[in-house]
This record gives C-alpha cells, sequence and structure tokens, in this order.
C-alpha cells in the first residue's frame, strides 16, 4: 500500500456542517472560510430550508441563528435532534436574544455564540465538537472490544437483597435522576451503574468511569473538567474532561468519598447549572450527563467531620441502592463461582460438568469474604490457573480460603522490632478486627485505602524477595 494513501486514510473524518443563517454577507463567508477550517457545509438561508436539508442528509454540526424566518434555530434544533440525537449545535445570537440562547442550550446546544463573532471563536468551538466525536468513536470501539473480550456483564444472584437491586435498577434506569451506589469494596457498584446505564434511555451512548480516589489532586480537576493549552506546566495541548466526553451518556463517579473538598466545590456547579468550564478557560459550555456515583465510605459521617460537602451530598443522593456484602448471600456463591469457572478457563462448559468437588464448595461457602465478589474472583482465577482440568478441588483455592486461620502475620520478637515491623503488625491486626475488610481497616488507622493496598503490596514485594 502506499505510505501516502494509507496517511489519508488514518485521517479522521471532515465535520459536516449545516450553516443556517438569513444574512448573506454571512452566508457567502461561512461557505467560503469553513472548507479552509476542514469543514464539508451546506448552508441554508432560513429555517424550511435546513430543515429540509437535515430530513436529506446527516450532519455532524449544526451552526443556526435564532432569529430566521419560517422556523427559527430552536425549532431547527429540536427537528435536528429528534432525526439524530448524536447531532450537535452552535447557536447564534444577538444581544437581545441572550435569553433564547440559553434556552437552546437547555435543549442540547453545544454552545452559542454572540453576534458579530469572529472567525477563531468558531473554529475553536468547532475543534471542541470534533475532538469530542473521535473521543466517542473511540469510547465505543474500546466498549465493544471489551465487550466481545469479556462477554455480557450481570449481576449475579437468586438472594432476595439482589431482587430488590435489579427492582431498584429498573425503575430508576429510565430516568435522569442522580444515583448514590452504596456498598462494601468489591460488591460491584460499577456493574450496577453500568445496568443503570445500559437500560437508560442514554444506552446509546459513552459510559464512562472514573476512580476519583486513584488519581493525584493535581490531576483529577484536568481529568473530570479538561484543560486548555498551558493552564499548567506539562497542559501542551486543549483536552477535554470527562464530563465532556460523556455529553449525552453517564459519567460514573467512583469513590466519590475520596474526591478533595476543592473539587467537590466544582462538581456542586456542574451538577446544579449543567456547565463545565476547563481548567484555565473564561467560558463554560453546557453538558448533559447523568451522574452516577458510587463509596464504600459512610459519607453522612464525613459530613460531620467536614470531610465532604453536605449540599453534595443532597445534590448526589436522589435515589440510593446498597448493595450487600457476598457474606450475606451465601446461597449466591456457587453460582457466581460456576460463572466466573467459565470465564477463566477461556471455554464453554457443558452444562453437566461438575466445576466444583464437594470440599473446594465446602471451603468457598464457610470464608467470610472481606473482599466480596472481586475475591472471590481473583480465587476462582488463581484456582483456574493450577487446575488442568475440571473439578476445581480445595487443593486448587488458595491457603487463606482453603484452610483459613487468624492472625497469619506473626513476626518474631525475640529482638527489637524496626518501625516497618511495628507498621506491618498494625496493619494486619486491624485487617484481622475487620475480617480482611480493607476499608474499615484503613479508617481506623487514619489512612487512605490506596495507602493501604501500596503497603500491603510492599510487604508482599519484600517477603517475595526474602
Amino acid at each position: 500500500m502506499n505510505p501516502s494513501n494509507h496517511s489519508r486514510e488514518r485521517q479522521p473524518k471532515p465535520l459536516k456542517v449545516l450553516f443556517a443563517d438569513d444574512e448573506a454577507p454571512l452566508q457567502e463567508l461561512i461557505a467560503d472560510e469553513l472548507p479552509r477550517m476542514g469543514c464539508v457545509v451546506t448552508v441554508c438561508p432560513d429555517g424550511p430550508a435546513a430543515v429540509a436539508a437535515i430530513e436529506k442528509q446527516s450532519f455532524d454540526c449544526l451552526i443556526v441563528d435564532l432569529d430566521m424566518p419560517g422556523f427559527n434555530g430552536i425549532q431547527v434544533i429540536e427537528r435536528a435532534k429528534d432525526l439524530s440525537p448524536f447531532i450537535e449545535a452552535i447557536v447564534l445570537t444577538g444581544k437581545s436574544s441572550k435569553e433564547s440562547a440559553i434556552a437552546a442550550l437547555r435543549l442540547g446546544a453545544f454552545d452559542y455564540l454572540q453576534k458579530p463573532c469572529t472567525l477563531v471563536e468558531l473554529q475553536t468551538r468547532l475543534r471542541r465538537i470534533a475532538e469530542k466525536r473521535d473521543l466517542q468513536k473511540k469510547l465505543l470501539a474500546l466498549e465493544r472490544r471489551i465487550q466481545r473480550a469479556e462477554g455480557q456483564r450481570t449481576m449475579l444472584g437468586n438472594h432476595p437483597s439482589m431482587e430488590q437491586v435489579r427492582h431498584l435498577i429498573r425503575k430508576v434506569a429510565p430516568t435522569d435522576a442522580t444515583v448514590l451506589v452504596t456498598g462494601e469494596t468489591g460488591t460491584g457498584k460499577e456493574l450496577v451503574a453500568r445496568a443503570i446505564h445500559d437500560q437508560s434511555l442514554r444506552c446509546d451512548k459513552p459510559f464512562l468511569a472514573i476512580n476519583c480516589g486513584a488519581l493525584p489532586e493535581s490531576l483529577i480537576e484536568s481529568e473530570l473538567f479538561g484543560h486548555r493549552k498551558g493552564a499548567f506546566t506539562g497542559a501542551e495541548e486543549n483536552r477535554a474532561g470527562l464530563f465532556e466526553v460523556a455529553d449525552g451518556g453517564t459519567l460514573f463517579l467512583d469513590e466519590i468519598g475520596e474526591l478533595p473538598i476543592a473539587v467537590q466545590s466544582r462538581l456542586l456547579r456542574v451538577l446544579e447549572t449543567g456547565e463545565v468550564r476547563r481548567v484555565g478557560d473564561n467560558h463554560p459550555f453546557q453538558v448533559d450527563v447523568r451522574i452516577v456515583c458510587a463509596t464504600h465510605r459512610n459519607l453522612a459521617q464525613m459530613v460531620s467531620r467536614d470531610r465532604f460537602r453536605e449540599d453534595l451530598l443532597y445534590r448526589i443522593n436522589t435515589f440510593q441502592i446498597a448493595i450487600p456484602p457476598l457474606r450475606e448471600r451465601q446461597q449466591d456463591i456457587p453460582l457466581i463461582a460456576e460463572s466466573l469457572v467459565a470465564r477463566f478457563a477461556n471455554r464453554v462448559l457443558p452444562t453437566h460438568e461438575p466445576k466444583f468437588t464437594q470440599a473446594a464448595l465446602d471451603a468457598l461457602l464457610a470464608y467470610p469474604w472481606p473482599g466480596n465478589v472481586r475475591e472471590l474472583a481473583n480465587v476462582i482465577e488463581h484456582a483456574a490457573i493450577l487446575c488442568e482440568e475440571l473439578p476445581i478441588d480445595r487443593q486448587h483455592l488458595p491457603s487463606n480460603v482453603a484452610a483459613p486461620t487468624a492472625g497469619s502475620y506473626s513476626p518474631s520478637h525475640s529482638r527489637p522490632m524496626t518501625l516497618r515491623e511495628l507498621e506491618n503488625i498494625a496493619i494486619w491486626e486491624a485487617l484481622d478486627r475487620h475480617k480482611g475488610n480493607k476499608a474499615a481497616a484503613a479508617e481506623e488507622l487514619g489512612i487512605s485505602i490506596k495507602t493501604l493496598y501500596n503497603k500491603i503490596n510492599q510487604e508482599s514485594a519484600a517477603r517475595r524477595a526474602a
């Protein structure tokens, strides 16, 4: 293949833009200038012509004047959104029509420009729309690849508490209500968020997830809201944030209790107004994003300790879904374990083939599962690797599950202990007291769960090296 042809094929497709305005000089200017910006443009002199064009072909973007004969800009946008929900709209308005422009934003317009506007301003908006379109396409392609690799992800379990979770999901999914999912670490809070999205009217739009405790405070604002080039050291180009990329879809904020107070204030502003402002930018823009939050923490207690904003708690706690820990629905363990065997065995298993010996099942049922379904998945993967053929026996399970013992960490006291050893004793004793619940242990120790995981991993690495 010719390299030059290959590079042309890899270039992003140009934006297809419909421009509608009754001013002839402006029509001529746009017809000349937008192709130079890399767009394919169709120019219409009024609202009816714009609607007719929309009904004949698809567009990525509309640029419409609010005050046009026949149909005004808002009516054109409404018709366009009916035919193509993915289409983006920029409205042009005079100073006296600012309220109408805000009404258009509430209908889902991407942004508005006040006349007379510059070509640079228009090009900036079009570039943001192109960035958003390309990111959405990449995201959808990635989600399809993940789904093909992992298969359909469902919440398994026949326990009444799980039936209640599924009932609540069915009730809230078709609405736009903000949802707070609570439960211990590893219970499947992201699965609930995905189920809400999949059963909502936004199911064909992006679903994005972010762990609020996994990023340093210096990066979390940029990740959520985006930034402009030069906003801070290392910001070498404009970047769209997750709110912008998820526009029209669902944004899952996992471990929202870890969000810094300063970022909580900005998040509250977005939830109340729908306006997002990139870091380093003075001009906000409108987004339409459904928010699902999750936490393992008691947010009401955090409010009393001034670690979480009370007004933000009220805003995100419109509808709450609590996921039960695995130890409270013991009858579901065999069903979940068998489904995980099929995934990790990388093959379709005959339904009559036994997956576990009775000894292995007894061990799984006796274990308290402090890490919940996530820990169960890790255990089954471990067993599937060791087991050359089914059924999985007790000997294939990790030692702590096959024969759990309390107080497994006991360093020698025959010599003075180092600071690291004292720290490890405190960590393992806290884990024992809380039956392996890392979130509760971290809370007692006064450290973040991320710090606790780091210390456990460091100790495990030190033992392996020894």
